[in-house]
């Protein structure tokens, strides 16, 4: 994907004067953060909040020439149970682009990646270096998978760690999986997706973009798609969360494009 060089626009400079972590102390860092990540993972399970997903089909100049969308709200039902209650869903007048089961899960759990401890032996993680996003210090960190099983769905590109609450602050990359082999004729878009702090605790996604141009066996199709995840509340109070330092509540939300 480009999306006019924001990957690393956002990411701002290296650091200056840092010593780079040993080979111990990296693999330290990724056994914390993803240890965060699968606490924060299941903090978000007590919140409800509005999800809004975007799909555009654009021409050469940029214009929309057909849309897909829908609003849900993500919330529990009456007997407790999380649930997707779709409040807004036009009919879609996508005419080049069809939506299928990977696009709908990469929507639901790869564009908002979280990468927890029960998940890194699926991956290599490659150290990268450290940068700052807007003001936040990071550690920077490549992602693929070792190897795709079944029809599962799995994140490939680069994610950025707060160097402070060891959790994801924001990825870039694709989703990959056995769809993308072979002439079944299914592209996927390269997407960026951006966390914020929430209640001063958890970093959790608010926003996704990609900006694109698939590359299908007969015609390329530019594409935009958005995700805003929004008005996080905490319904459920059975949730605990501790990550040893507390947060830094006044740190800034990472810049979104």
């Amino acid at each position: 994907m480009r999306i006019l060089g924001l990957a690393m626009i956002a990411a701002g400079a290296l650091f200056a004067g840092d010593a780079e972590p040993s080979q111990a102390q990296i693999d330290d860092i990724i056994q914390k953060f993803a240890a965060h990540e699968a606490q924060f993972a299941k903090a978000r399970e007590a919140y409800v909040y509005k999800q809004t997903a975007r799909i555009q089909e654009l021409d050469d100049a940029g214009n929309t020439t057909g849309r897909w969308e829908t609003v849900s709200d993500i919330i529990f039902s009456s007997d407790g149970k999380r649930t997707e209650h779709v409040t807004r869903s036009p009919v879609s007048t996508l005419s080049r682009l069809i939506l299928t089961p990977e696009d709908m899960e990469d929507l639901k759990s790869v564009q908002p990646f979280v990468l927890t401890t029960d998940q890194l032996p699926k991956y290599q993680i490659r150290y990268l270096g450290r940068q700052k996003v807007d003001e936040i210090g990071c550690y920077v960190f490549a992602v693929k998978p070792l190897k795709y099983e079944g029809k599962q769905r799995y994140f490939q590109g680069e994610v950025w760690v707060d160097d402070r609450d060891l959790q994801i602050v924001k990825s870039y990359g694709r989703g990959v999986g056995t769809a993308n082999k072979g002439g079944n004729g299914q592209q996927f878009p390269k997407f960026e997706t951006y966390r914020e702090q929430i209640d001063g605790k958890f970093w959790f996604p608010t926003y996704t973009i990609a900006n694109d141009t698939l590359h299908f066996k007969d015609s390329d199709v530019r594409m935009k798609q958005t995700v805003k995840y929004e008005d996080y509340k905490r319904f459920k109070a059975d949730t605990t969360i501790t990550f040893g330092e507390s947060v830094d509540e006044k740190k800034p939300p990472v810049k979104k494009p």
